[in-house]
């Protein structure tokens, strides 16, 4: 498959590589791709300049949103929350119409400091505003509720941990998982939520996450679910 990973931060490219070496043919998605490989400064929390990654994974072909969503069968929104829906806008309606969409972003607010709020919060989720502002796309929230080193390798948790997924197309979610158990995650650790609603929940654990991340020093941990069932 063909997949559109918009993000060129820490989150996108590490999903891009591991689509990349489990067979999948990738696109990262940015604004302007000249100005995205001329930079040459580590950006504020201290990544370094995307070409600097790229020369290591030339497979990776850097274009436009839309040209990345255009040729792809299916897209990952690995942009900041507070992007992603003028990110999707640029990608196009008509180039994500009918397409799987993995939403793995978080609608975090750093408005008032550190650590960042949520917005929209308890009542909407950013699951729900891309549903809603494209519904001609097939969104399943995921992946969402950890680190982006475990999403790809969820060993690096030792012992029985979870992944979410949410969204209203049962065969999008089927594929999601699909996906998943592709990156190392045991079907049995999948726990399919329900329709995109639930993304609340999951976007919502965020600030405990964050909490976690602080006291434990590191961010090599995720959520086990005791007695939990795998997704249908």
């Amino acid at each position: 498959m063909q997949y559109a990973v918009l993000g060129t931060g820490v989150v996108g490219r590490t999903i891009a590589a591991k689509l990349a070496s489990v067979g999948h043919e990738v696109a990262i998605g940015t604004r302007d791709p000249q100005a995205t490989l001329a930079r040459s400064e580590a950006d504020a929390m201290g990544t370094p300049p995307f070409a600097h990654w790229h020369q290591d994974h030339p497979e990776v072909r850097l274009e436009t949103f839309a040209d990345a969503t255009a040729s792809a069968d299916a897209v990952v929104n690995a942009t900041s929350g507070a992007a992603a829906l003028d990110v999707l806008a640029r990608a196009g309606a008509e180039n994500l119409d009918g397409k799987l969409l993995l939403d793995i972003a978080n609608p975090l607010d750093f408005s008032q400091g550190m650590p960042p709020s949520l917005n929209p919060v308890n009542t909407d989720s950013l699951g729900e505003q891309i549903q809603r502002a494209f519904p001609g796309v097939k969104v399943v929230k995921t992946l969402n509720t950890m680190n982006s080193a475990v999403m790809v390798d969820p060993a690096r948790v030792a012992g029985e941990h979870h992944v979410f997924v949410s969204g209203d197309d049962a065969d999008a979610k089927k594929a999601a998982t699909e996906l998943l158990v592709s990156f190392g995650w045991p079907a049995a650790a999948v726990l399919d939520l329900g329709d995109i609603t639930t993304a609340r929940g999951t976007e919502m654990l965020l600030p405990i996450w964050l909490r976690l991340w602080g006291a434990l020093g590191h961010a090599d941990f995720n959520f086990h679910i005791q007695g939990a069932r795998a997704a249908s």
